[in-house]
């Protein structure tokens, strides 16, 4: 069983950039691909990007191509979202999970329910 920490959210002005970390327990981290994802408020959660097993493979929604980056360090554990040029849009908060290893970890979902071991969340705020 992995356990996920996420921080690293904050309130900045538009056009700010935040890096968001996902640090995790237990074992076997390295094996599992991981997704971000984001939930605004009186919204639904939604996907924002995902990263292979070995990073070799990333996937990102429309909105987060271009502005977004996600990369992991196996040997610390730890996944990450860079994010650049933010938008008031992108105000939310900010989750990590795992996909489900019943999918392979060479192979990238998006579904919320294709993703457990959801990490409590970081508020990310950006003002106009």
């Amino acid at each position: 069983q992995v356990q996920l920490v996420e921080s690293g959210g904050g309130l900045v002005q538009a056009g700010a950039s935040l890096r968001l970390s996902c640090a995790a327990s237990g074992r076997a981290f390295s094996m599992y691909a991981l997704g971000w994802f984001r939930q605004a408020p009186g919204l639904e959660r939604e996907f924002v990007a995902a990263i292979t097993w070995n990073g070799d493979i990333t996937y990102y929604t429309d909105s987060a191509k271009g502005r977004f980056t996600i990369s992991r360090d196996n040997a610390k554990n730890t996944m990450y979202l860079h994010m650049s040029n933010l938008k008031p849009e992108d105000t939310a908060v900010y989750y990590c999970a795992v996909q489900d290893p019943k999918f392979w970890s060479g192979t990238l979902r998006q579904a919320v329910q294709d993703f457990g071991s959801w990490g409590q969340g970081t508020q990310v705020t950006v003002s106009s």
